[in-house]
């Protein structure tokens, strides 16, 4: 089925003459212009412009196309905008990535107190950086920065990934072994004890065990669970050990439900980045976003 965004990218392209004119008349990245474009080119099945140096020239077929839609394609735009005028001319829908938990313990508590409309999306973070630089997404919070020229990253917060604990657990001897240099030691107390994982992500406890102990973990979660934040659930109920990063479970562990238990012989910390298109038509309401999630995480 044939997009309108298609049509909509091909009149800026033959308007402007240019990936990168389209690109800023529709307030999107350069590689989402040159999809949209091959998109339509192989739905019509015929090139719709030639391309020399930066310039891109419509073919005799391009230009035929262009006149057989222009007509009906402004008539839709004029009726968009009508449509706008008189219920949505004021709600403007913003998309924002990030990843399940952090929208738990930050967004979610405001999202009906926002004055436009929100699409919350998920998934992984290389996803995230791709749709945003195509103008899927509008704001993304990420630990990883992109490569793309066309987003910019603005850091405002960090997290410390930390081995954390159920009260029921005994951690007397784990304490006093953390104080030494034994790590296989510490090691071995560790695997005894009742693990808790996630389903999709063991990036967390992967990457404290190579830091902590020079390899991979050599075995798997006892108990494996939906998100992160399932995690500090269980973990309330008195038993078991789990690596994750301490703003989701920051209030449980002040209120005494969950014990931290070991930052690690060297603390592994990611920080925090807004992620925002250079262009971008929603500048304002993305920082009433970007405010609430101050109010939420500690700075850097």
């Amino acid at each position: 089925m044939v997009n309108l965004e298609w049509y909509r990218t091909f009149k800026a392209i033959y308007k402007t003459g240019t990936l990168t004119g389209a690109a800023e008349s529709l307030f999107i990245s350069q590689p989402g212009v040159s999809l949209h474009l091959s998109s339509l080119e192989n739905y019509v099945g015929y090139k719709l412009f030639e391309r020399t140096g930066r310039k891109m020239v419509p073919t005799e077929k391009g230009k035929v196309f262009y006149n057989f839609i222009i007509e009906p394609l402004n008539k839709l735009e004029d009726a968009e905008k009508n449509f706008q005028k008189s219920t949505e001319i004021h709600t403007p829908t913003i998309s924002v990535g990030m990843c399940f938990e952090t929208f738990q313990i930050t967004l979610e508590q405001y999202i009906s107190t926002l004055p436009f409309n929100v699409i919350i999306r998920f998934g992984d973070y290389p996803d995230m950086l791709d749709n945003l630089d195509k103008g899927i997404l509008d704001l993304i919070i990420t630990p990883q920065k992109g490569a793309s020229g066309n987003i910019e990253h603005e850091a405002f917060s960090s997290e410390t990934i930390v081995l954390v604990a159920g009260n029921e657990v005994d951690t007397k001897a784990f304490n006093k072994l953390a104080k030494g240099k034994d790590l296989n030691a510490l090691e071995n107390w560790l695997k005894q004890e009742k693990w808790y994982g996630t389903t999709g992500d063991m990036e967390h406890l992967f990457r404290f065990w190579k830091l902590n102990f020079n390899h991979h973990p050599d075995f798997r979660p006892n108990y494996i669970v939906p998100n992160l934040n399932s995690i500090v659930r269980c973990l309330r109920s008195g038993k078991g050990v789990a690596v994750i990063p301490d703003f989701l479970c920051r209030k449980e562990i002040e209120a005494g439900e969950v014990k931290l238990l070991w930052e690690g012989k060297t603390k592994l910390k990611n920080t925090l980045y807004f992620g925002t298109r250079k262009k971008t038509r929603y500048a304002e309401e993305i920082s009433l976003i970007k405010t609430l999630f101050r109010k939420v995480m500690l700075p850097v």
